[in-house]
């Protein structure tokens, strides 16, 4: 162990915690946890702020019409937030010496962990997990200076990637490779609609090229992400909201897109995807805004039309996407690098729609 990792253990754990639902993130000081069985420390180098992020800060997921997706019990404050963890190893459980890691190796964290012993794990999905273990909700995350690992199986090498860029993997970058595997491979000529230009939008897109063989048309509200959208990527990018907007895609496709893939999740982004689908066409709905959305039974059957749900990824995902981030071919992810102590000042600035890419803290 280096002298600088020694004195960052010695120091004890700084961390910022949700303490009470709908407030500010309490900044904490206590000792440094010592690995134990087949746990890993990592000292967190590189953590990043997801939109979800303020879902469990505030408590829950709205549904639309009151309706609630509860998080206080899986919670279960003090929780800290987290999940795009990039760091070094500073310590090693007695178990875990032998699985792979080392003191000094840098690694991302594989963080939608799951029981391991349900049938849903032992197929490789562990991120849909009925009793998940997930870090950052589950387990405490990486708003902080260390994070404890389960195990070494979720430490993941990526290396010469930036420390910054390679963070995001874990769930920006995942969750949109993961909804455009689903798009499988689109004819010639068909077109792939990408819903919303935030963190998960500008991951897509720049995947996009490389996994479909076309550039996406992107829809965005927010005029000042067109140009870094366009710099991502995009063909073209749209305004949802503008008169006319969904007749002119329809029309301007040849009579729909073949896929459409919504990174916002709101009633609004839902309906303007499903609406802009030529038949036979797929919606793949990603995003978490909240909200409720009416889809037509009749429609879907006349249109042979597919809707799909896309949650984060598996382990083997995050696997090829790091390959892919290795080549070094995508463009890289805009960022804006943040010191720990402004978590609480980095959910507010995501909350009111003034980060562009993705904000990174750095302890």
């Amino acid at each position: 162990m280096t002298e600088a990792m020694t004195e960052a253990m010695t120091a004890g754990m700084l961390s910022y915690q949700v303490e009470a639902f709908g407030r500010p993130l309490a900044r904490v000081l206590r000792d440094t946890p010592q690995p134990q069985g087949t746990e890993v420390l990592l000292q967190v180098g590189s953590c990043g702020v997801c939109h979800s992020d303020l879902h469990l800060q505030d408590g829950y997921f709205d549904l639309g019409g009151g309706n609630r997706i509860d998080m206080t019990r899986p919670m279960s404050p003090p929780r800290t937030l987290g999940h795009e963890i990039a760091g070094t190893v500073v310590a090693l459980g007695p178990e875990a010496a032998t699985l792979g890691v080392q003191v000094g190796d840098r690694r991302i964290v594989y963080p939608w962990i799951g029981c391991g012993r349900c049938g849903t794990c032992a197929a490789g999905n562990e991120h849909l997990c009925g009793t998940p273990q997930a870090l950052g909700s589950n387990r405490d995350g990486g708003f902080a200076s260390h994070v404890v690992v389960p195990h070494p199986r979720v430490l993941l090498e990526f290396e010469p990637q930036a420390e910054e860029q390679a963070c995001t993997l874990a769930c920006s970058g995942l969750t949109a490779y993961s909804a455009l595997k689903k798009l499988g491979a689109p004819a010639a000529g068909d077109a792939v609609l990408i819903i919303g230009a935030g963190g998960l939008g500008l991951s897509a897109i720049r995947l996009a090229r490389r996994m479909l063989g076309a550039a996406p048309i992107v829809a965005e509200v927010d005029k000042s992400k067109w140009d870094v959208a366009r710099e991502a990527g995009a063909s073209e990018v749209i305004d949802p909201t503008a008169d006319g907007a969904a007749r002119a895609l329809v029309k301007a496709t040849g009579g729909g897109v073949a896929a459409a893939v919504d990174f916002v999740g709101a009633a609004s982004t839902f309906g303007f995807g499903f609406g802009a689908l030529r038949k036979g066409g797929k919606l793949v709905c990603v995003g978490l805004f909240g909200g409720s959305a009416a889809v037509l039974p009749t429609i879907v059957s006349m249109k042979a039309l597919t809707i799909a749900g896309s949650y984060v990824g598996s382990l083997q995902e995050l696997r090829e996407l790091i390959a892919i981030a290795r080549e070094g071919r995508l463009p890289a992810l805009p960022l804006t690098s943040r010191p720990l102590a402004e978590a609480s000042q980095a959910l507010d600035d995501l909350r009111a729609g003034r980060v562009k890419g993705r904000a990174i803290l750095k302890p």
